[in-house]
């Protein structure tokens, strides 16, 4: 059941950051106006493709399960700043306050996974196990 469990984590966190990224790409001039009006004007177009980048490279190497650990530690050094910027509940008032919030914590919760993947690896089902049993002996 735990290797099952890994895989479906991997996969889930996999799929999530795909979608961050597709949709930077989509929507990336959106994107830029967003980081510049949370104060982010030092080449907000470069940091965005450096950003997306991890992404896409993080969320492959997390869903194939090759390498996992370090695309686990590409999309949490994307996601704790993002976190961090996007939901500054502490900043907001009211119920813009209570909504941030919550946004907050689910993103914490995202990079809780992200922290548990970097302690425990890919799993069973993964490529990186695949290629070790696979090896041809010399």
């Amino acid at each position: 059941m735990k290797d099952v469990a890994d895989l479906l984590g991997r996969i889930f966190l996999g799929i999530l950051f795909i979608y961050e990224a597709l949709d930077s790409i989509i929507f990336f001039d959106k994107t830029v106006a967003t980081m510049r009006s949370h104060s982010i004007n030092f080449y907000p177009n470069a940091i965005l493709v450096v950003l997306i980048i991890f992404l896409v490279v993080g969320s492959i190497l997390v869903l194939i399960g090759y390498y996992a650990r370090f695309g686990a530690f590409m999309l949490l050094l994307y996601w704790l700043p993002f976190t961090l910027f996007a939901y500054s509940f502490w900043n907001d008032t009211g119920s813009i306050m209570r909504i941030n919030s919550l946004n907050f914590m689910r993103a914490m919760a995202i990079s809780g996974g992200l922290l548990i993947m970097i302690a425990n690896g890919a799993g069973r089902y993964s490529v990186k196990r695949l290629i070790y049993v696979m090896k041809l002996p010399k």
